[in-house]
């Protein structure tokens, strides 16, 4: 599943592409994704102003002041394409915009969603309002992490991954952070001192920030809006590295199952405190 560094790059990428332009019309195949499609109308004579993300959704903000919410899910895709593209397998919405310009949006699995409100009721949506920080921003540290983390007795690989705490880090981006940071998978999230989170937020700023220049990671779907593969995966130290050696002691990668999730680490580098 796309986590942030995609959907940041799928953002970077459609910026420059459909920023300015008037929504004139919007098609789609007649079937749902995981939510019913939005009336798209409500939009047709807006300009987009500005597209942004907001954990794993893509806020497109037009000028009539709606935004539409879309979630990429599995494997969800956008395509910049002139009006004259033929349609293709498993395109699902057609957003026509001046200047010649189709927004595509394909999706295999149809477990994207897309959702329209007013910019007054962003922060209140169910999709939204109790989403945690976002990590790439100064007040998450290790005092903010402290905080949260304080009666946690789940693993810290796991309340990395939960929204509630921090957003978009995912099961990939967790697995290399933890081992940036030297902390076993395991260790009991509420164990950690201020000064090991503060190192860990370091670390995953610092991960999701070489994600994103790297246009992110392609392990099955996931493509650019260009269509091109993410690259990111080339720079794994941890994930997916089952048995090889530790770029850093040669001692093999583990791999372990935390949450229904597949963690890896190194057992001498992040010993278990």
């Amino acid at each position: 599943m796309p986590e942030l560094p995609e959907v940041e790059t799928v953002v970077h990428g459609l910026k420059p592409q459909v920023e300015g332009k008037i929504l004139l019309s919007d098609s789609n195949s007649g079937k749902n994704l995981r939510y019913p499609l939005p009336d798209f109308s409500t939009c047709h004579g807006a300009t987009l102003k500005n597209i942004e993300r907001r954990a794993k959704h893509l806020l497109f903000h037009f000028d009539n002041g709606k935004i539409l919410m879309w979630h990429l899910g599995m494997t969800g895709q956008f395509h910049v394409l002139p009006t004259s593209e033929p349609k293709t397998k498993h395109e699902h919405v057609c957003l026509t915009f001046s200047g010649d310009c189709t927004l595509r949006y394909r999706d295999t699995r149809r477990f994207g969603y897309v959702g329209l409100c007013q910019t007054s009721e962003l922060e209140s949506h169910k999709w939204i309002q109790n989403l945690g920080i976002e990590p790439l921003t100064t007040a998450f540290d290790g005092q903010y992490l402290k905080g949260k983390l304080s009666t946690r007795k789940t693993s810290i690989k796991q309340a990395m991954m939960d929204n509630h705490v921090v957003v978009g880090v995912g099961n990939i981006y967790a697995s290399e952070s933890l081992f940036r940071a030297k902390i076993n998978p395991k260790q009991v999230a509420q164990s950690l001192s201020t000064k090991k989170l503060n190192t860990l937020a370091e670390h995953i700023k610092h991960v999701l920030n070489e994600a994103i220049e790297a246009g992110g990671s392609t392990i099955s779907d996931f493509v650019k809006a260009d269509g091109q593969p993410g690259y990111f995966a080339h720079n794994f130290k941890a994930y997916g590295r089952a048995d090889k050696p530790c770029l850093t002691c040669a001692k093999p990668i583990e791999k372990i199952v935390l949450g229904g999730r597949a963690s890896f680490f190194c057992p001498k580098c992040q010993k278990l405190k």
